[in-house]
Formats: C-alpha cells, structure tokens, sequence
C-alpha cells in the first residue's frame, strides 16, 4: 500500500520547525526536490543511499500544525518508494501477512519490530493520541512495505524482519547516481558520500 496523503509529511503548507536547525540545509533541500514540496517536520536524516542523498527521514511524532504523525521513519528517494510500490502490487504484502498468521516465531519478531518503533518514536517525543500505534501495520499485519523498509534502513538489519526481508528484494535503487539533479550552488551530493554510512544523525539512537 502506498503511504497515503494523510499519512504524509509533505502534505499541505506548514511553518517552519525549530527540529529543523539540526538538519542540514542541504539535506533539507534535497529532500524537498525529492518529494516535490516542502517536507514538514522532519528532525533527521534516518538514512542515507548510496549516493549520499536522504533516502529515509525521522519525522517528528507530531507535526508543526499540531497534526499527530505516527509515521516515524519516512521514505523519499523517488527510485526507493517506486521500487516498493512494484512490490506492494506483486502481492507481497498478502503473502507477509499469511505468514505471519502461520509462523509464532516470525510473529514474535514482527512484534518486537513494532515496540522498537514505538521505543524510537518516543524518544523524539510522547504523542498521547497515537499511543501504542506504530506504522505500516505492525504488529499484526503488513499494510505498508514503505513503512516496513523505511523502519528496516533507519534501524538497522535485524529489527524488522519483514523490513529487511523488502530491501533484500528491492534492486539497488542509489547506484546511479542522486535520484534528483541539484541546483547550481547547492552542496554536490558527491561531497557527502562518505557520511552515506553512518548517517542516521539522531534517528537511529545509536546503533
């Protein structure tokens, strides 16, 4: 299921965050020609493609307008989230969500992918109204393989099984080069290559 425009954090206008002073212009900038708008609340860069770009941002538990956003862990790299959603249409979902029915330890697993989630998002805030409420269908289903992947980069292998078992699937969607041209003057992604590793800034809370 692709994420829905509700479920969004470029939908609609927002005001500036004071979260954003930690992230980089740049990235900022990126992530805004990425997503084709202004992104709203974003407090981090929670991953980062090979090209050195964003390709996965924390976004803060709620938005700048008061708006409650459970999606902690968002993708924007263009080639990533349309690589997903060719998944998504295969029925992989379907297939994830039998087997989860089927499999206590693979249950357990995607369960422990759901407070994990929870435990990140409270760290960068405590929401009441999505209390309890993770993303892409955890624990008991699987509604969103974005979500699931996104979680899967930002974490770290080993987290969100399903999460993981998506990027396996995925093609290598940063080899080519920035998915967005920047603009003259703008920071060449080539210079931030080396960070592309260990960029999880404050999301990924230390692993």
């Amino acid at each position: 299921m692709t994420e829905s425009p509700e479920a969004s954090p470029e939908a609609g206008p927002a005001e500036p965050s004071e979260s954003r002073a930690h992230v980089d212009a740049a990235d900022l900038a990126a992530i805004a020609r990425q997503l084709g708008r202004e992104p709203r609340g974003v407090v981090a860069v929670a991953h980062r493609c090979a090209c050195g770009d964003p390709d996965v941002v924390a976004t803060a538990p709620r938005l700048p307008d008061g708006t409650p956003f459970p999606t902690t862990f968002y993708a924007t790299c263009p080639r990533l989230t349309g690589a997903t959603s060719t998944l998504e249409s295969s029925g992989l979902m379907r297939q994830m969500s039998e087997r989860l029915a089927g499999d206590p330890e693979l249950a357990a697993a995607y369960r422990g992918a759901h407070e994990d989630y929870l435990r990140r998002r409270a760290a960068l805030g405590e929401v009441p109204e999505i209390a309890g409420i993770s993303a892409g269908g955890m624990p008991d289903r699987v509604k969103c393989l974005h979500v699931l992947a996104a979680h899967a980069l930002a974490a770290g292998p080993g987290v969100n099984p399903l999460g993981d078992e998506t990027l396996a699937a995925l093609p290598a969607w940063g080899e080519d080069g920035p998915c967005m041209v920047a603009s003259d003057g703008e920071t060449p992604r080539t210079d931030r290559r080396e960070s592309a590793g260990a960029a999880t800034d404050a999301a990924q809370g230390g692993r």
